[in-house]
């Protein structure tokens, strides 16, 4: 990205002038200029036309770790305002909906586990079902997968995967309200029968860490923290069922915005008034695909304990924290001094609540809410808290974030050198797809130390603790 269209606010704060006779919304971009410098100009043309979309409230945002999406940037949040006329866009939430981590701590220390790694991966590698398509033994029915989409993560504890206490560390306790399966396609359905307690593919991810570095104490110590402790982090999405909602409502979604006259910057930015028939009908089934995504991360939190059980028959895995990625959110936040309730998308962001928010657990509520940004396999992921003074409307950067196409991933770098790489480093992948591997190549990725550091900087979270990657299962 050329810096010289952009002028400075603050260390990690720019903006994108508007031309004189420019009626759209203000354009901001949280980072230092080395991380911006490394975006795509793509970045900056999609957070400008989503500032041309009906009811933007503040600004078009884009997080430290952005690169170029589908509509908005990956990175991308933006705030709207119903009473207003505002918009709901399928670019704006994304395909993946409900793409997260589930992050879990456990009571193993390093020196318990490293001796047993090679049989926790493969132990993994055979208990989560992972790759493209790939289904596992859990087949549920038109009738369960409506429950499902209604009940999120309680229908999975109901039914024996995990328990009641994960539900209280989950977003919304497990399950959003105002989902409406009758709003998702028998084809997506469908898509979804075999797929439950499954990782999928791309960037998707289970991964055995370690706590190798602790920066804040306190929080530290509130999130259950120490040097040297073993963690698993989850990153997955609502699988087949989430991409067919979003394939069909982009269509559904631009013949509304054609109906109603909404001029769009960009076809993939179709959307629909958040008060219209089309809007409230995408909500009822994205929000259908959010319980989706939480039921999964939670039987695939079982699968893990169990996995992880007939190694280390003493091994405790409690969740951390679990929050989605790629949403919509109805959240009330005050603008210019007062209270709105406005309809917050993330794309590729994660919300990041700060300390005193009544959202959160009672055990986290002093320290702000955790957020994970995941790296990529080899380079390690941090844990951070939410700051009080979030301007981005409580939100913070979801990963590392791409630095260069799958495309040109793989004309660079071989899956198995990749793999024999790593594991001379004592990072352990198991996986179904070498090509998958070079796709997700560290080198590939931003530099998730950068994004971190920015993110803190930024002051849209702040680092609580580094994790270095043991084992990573990937489809």
């Amino acid at each position: 990205m050329n810096l010289q269209q952009l002028h400075q606010l603050e260390p990690c704060l720019w903006t994108l002038p508007r031309a004189t006779a420019e009626k759209r919304a203000e354009v901001l971009l949280y980072g230092t200029a080395p991380l911006l410098v490394s975006m795509d100009d793509k970045v900056l043309e999609q957070a400008a036309n989503v500032a041309f979309l009906p009811g933007v409230v503040g600004a078009s945002m884009t997080m430290p770790d952005a690169h170029w999406g589908y509509g908005f940037p990956i990175g991308g949040v933006a705030a709207f305002d119903a009473g207003q006329g505002g918009v709901i866009s399928v670019g704006g939430v994304g395909f993946d909906i409900s793409c997260g981590i589930r992050c879990l701590r456990s009571n193993l220390s390093l020196q318990d586990a490293a001796p047993r790694f090679n049989e926790l991966a493969d132990t993994l590698f055979h208990a989560i079902p992972a790759g493209v398509g790939e289904e596992g033994e859990i087949k549920v029915n038109l009738t369960q997968i409506d429950q499902i989409l209604q009940e999120g993560a309680n229908w999975a504890v109901k039914h024996g995967y995990g328990n009641t206490a994960d539900l209280e560390y989950i977003e919304e306790h497990g399950r959003v309200a105002d989902a409406v399966p009758d709003n998702v396609s028998e084809l997506a359905k469908k898509r979804q029968r075999g797929e439950m307690g499954t990782l999928g593919s791309g960037n998707h991810y289970l991964e055995v860490q370690m706590v190798e570095r602790i920066y804040d104490a306190a929080a530290a110590l509130a999130f259950g923290l120490h040097e040297g402790q073993i963690l698993i982090s989850i990153h997955c999405g609502s699988r087949g069922l989430g991409h067919q909602i979003g394939t069909e409502y982009m269509l559904i979604l631009a013949k509304a915005a054609s109906r109603l006259g909404i001029r769009l910057p960009d076809r993939e930015l179709a959307c629909a008034p958040i008060k219209s028939p089309e809007g409230q009908q995408y909500i009822g089934a994205m929000n259908a695909a959010i319980n989706c995504a939480l039921a999964n991360r939670q039987i695939l939190t079982h699968l893990t304990r169990v996995a992880c059980e007939k190694i280390f028959r003493d091994a405790e895995f409690e969740t951390l924290f679990d929050v989605s990625h790629n949403t919509c959110k109805a959240e009330t936040h005050e603008v210019d001094g007062k209270p709105r309730l406005l309809h917050v998308h993330r794309k590729g962001a994660t919300r990041a609540f700060g300390p005193g928010h009544p959202a959160l657990p009672e055990r986290y509520r002093k320290v702000g809410q955790p957020v994970v940004i995941g790296g990529s396999m080899g380079t390690g992921s941090y844990i951070l808290a939410g700051s009080s003074g979030n301007r981005a409307f409580a939100s913070a950067s979801h990963g590392a974030g791409r630095a260069m196409s799958r495309h040109q991933a793989l004309a660079r770098w071989k899956g198995r050198a990749l793999v024999d790489e790593l594991a001379q480093q004592g990072i352990l992948i198991r996986t179904r797809s070498m090509r998958g591997v070079a796709e997700e190549a560290p080198g590939a990725y931003k530099d998730v130390d950068l994004v971190a550091e920015a993110t803190e900087q930024a002051g849209l979270a702040r680092r609580v603790a580094f994790l270095r990657p043991k084992v990573c299962v990937k489809g």
